[in-house]
């Protein structure tokens, strides 16, 4: 058998990253790039998607794509796949979040709006069916393809909005709507393109990034390890799912969430 040292290993396989310059994307693309693999950064922003490939080693990419165009999508996978020299691994962890600047989003549920509902389920679950539907062939070749879509514990439950009290923040319908798509599609997909391709979901909880001090502290009352995520949380899942140490592993929705949605 293979040490855990060498089926941990992803020597020159080839990863796409949608929402690579992200703060998800961080954590995601520098476990890849660490692991030997040679990443593309696809992100709405150039500059951003620049940035973020030249800081990880292994030759990456920038792939810049606005998610929301379906042209525009296919374009970015097909010019990854070219400047990669193939494709082995797909990540989707481009999203739609709770401090997503739209009129019609971020707002108590009466006020949100059917278009900033269908634009979130546009970037956060459309884009990732066309980007696997576009990645698929290139996947399969491979022999080694894996897909990691980056749900949510709120695609598995409802939030308790009694977390936000007395802050700007919010949870809209749209979020929970599209991540339990996600979790839906990881299934359907990984029983269409298996045995070639494998493809699994991460689960997040809360992760940690300057929210009010009263939102943190009811948010660690209610986990069991007592404390939201921080990015780093998110590497050891992703080194599991993108490589040889879940080879027997598909269609899961892996939860790193500190134990939230345990009670």
């Amino acid at each position: 058998m293979r040490s855990i040292a060498e089926l941990s290993r992803l020597d020159g396989r080839k990863a796409l990253v949608a929402g690579g310059a992200g703060h998800v994307g961080l954590a995601v693309c520098e476990t890849l790039a660490e692991l030997g693999a040679r990443v593309a950064v696809l992100d709405r922003d150039p500059a951003a998607c620049r940035r973020r490939a030249a800081a990880l080693p292994g030759g990456a990419v920038a792939v810049p794509c606005d998610l929301s165009s379906e042209a525009g999508t296919r374009r970015a996978v097909r010019a990854a796949q070219r400047r990669l020299g193939g494709l082995d691994i797909l990540v989707h962890a481009a999203a739609f979040v709770g401090t997503t600047k739209l009129a019609g989003w971020a707002e108590p549920f009466a006020r949100q709006s059917t278009k900033a509902f269908d634009a979130a389920l546009r970037v956060n679950l459309t884009s990732a069916f066309t980007m696997v539907q576009e990645a698929a062939p290139a996947l399969s070749r491979s022999g080694k393809g894996s897909v990691i879509l980056f749900s949510s514990i709120y695609g598995r439950v409802g939030p308790d909005m009694s977390l936000y009290a007395g802050t700007k923040m919010a949870n809209p319908a749209g979020y929970g709507a599209s991540k339990g798509g996600l979790a839906q599609l990881t299934r359907h997909l990984a029983t269409v393109l298996g045995p070639r391709v494998r493809v699994n979901a991460i689960s997040p909880g809360g992760i940690e990034r300057g929210q009010p001090a009263s939102f943190q502290k009811r948010y660690r009352s209610r986990t069991p390890l007592a404390r939201m995520a921080v990015e780093e949380d998110l590497k050891g899942a992703t080194a599991f799912l993108a490589g040889d140490l879940s080879a027997y592993v598909t269609g899961h929705d892996l939860l790193v969430d500190g134990g939230w949605s345990a009670w």
